[in-house]
């Protein structure tokens, strides 16, 4: 009888560390940041939208631009659409954890909607160039960067063309600038090949990444 009770209570024991555990574990996920990055032209707009309607409860950052709002484009939703005033103002004030200017045109990432977001608890995704990728990485060195990538340069290149928002030297300029930002996957955690037609699938192994992200047994809090 005596040693029934042992065994008792040496299980009652291991079922309440075990319960310890599971719940350590559980409360162990931190908000994490995902970069999505690639050469102009490979689809990032796209794999964005996409993404937004599979992860309702992520945040995503919305980058600030001064160039034209393009057909279908929203404000707040895509980018934030500023004048060269308003942009040269947040700049100096520092609201900007990076910006470049690109084509004419400037780009900068809020730092406010990327910090916020981590803040309420909430896992982030933010979509910039390759540069700005960079950026962030010295910043948040735990930012899991996901490059897309082109099935080929002749495929990127008929996607610059088609999308007919720009002039024939700029189009070639993009592609020489593409050709150049390619040999930035190095410094990335993932590629991701965005084919033509095939976005289900690019949609796909980018949410097995954050899936896998969101499972490691260590992580630690993503800061800026």
């Amino acid at each position: 009888m005596l040693d029934e009770s042992l065994a008792a209570a040496t299980t009652e024991e291991l079922t309440q560390q075990s319960d310890a555990l599971i719940a350590e574990i559980r409360g162990a996920a931190r908000p994490r940041l995902f970069v999505i990055s690639g050469p102009s032209g490979v689809g990032k707009d796209t794999v964005i939208d996409e993404l937004r309607g599979r992860l309702p409860e992520f945040h995503f950052a919305v980058t600030a631009t001064t160039r034209e709002r393009r057909p279908g484009e929203m404000h707040g939703v895509h980018y934030f659409f500023m004048s060269v005033e308003d942009f040269q103002h947040d700049l100096d004030s520092g609201e900007f954890i990076e910006s470049a200017e690109v084509y004419g045109n400037w780009y900068g990432v809020p730092r406010r909607g990327i910090q916020g977001g981590l803040d309420s608890g909430r896992h982030v995704i933010v979509k910039v160039d390759v540069q700005g990728a960079a950026t962030i990485r010295e910043l948040a060195g735990d930012a899991i960067c996901i490059f897309l990538m082109p099935t080929s340069m002749e495929d990127l290149t008929r996607r610059l063309w088609h999308r007919k928002t720009d002039g024939p030297q700029v189009v070639m300029r993009r592609v020489r600038t593409a050709a150049e930002e390619m040999t930035a996957v190095e410094s990335f955690d993932y590629a991701v090949f965005n084919e033509e037609g095939q976005l289900s699938k690019t949609l796909d192994e980018i949410m097995a990444i954050i899936i896998a992200e969101q499972r490691k047994v260590r992580q630690r809090e993503t800061t800026l």
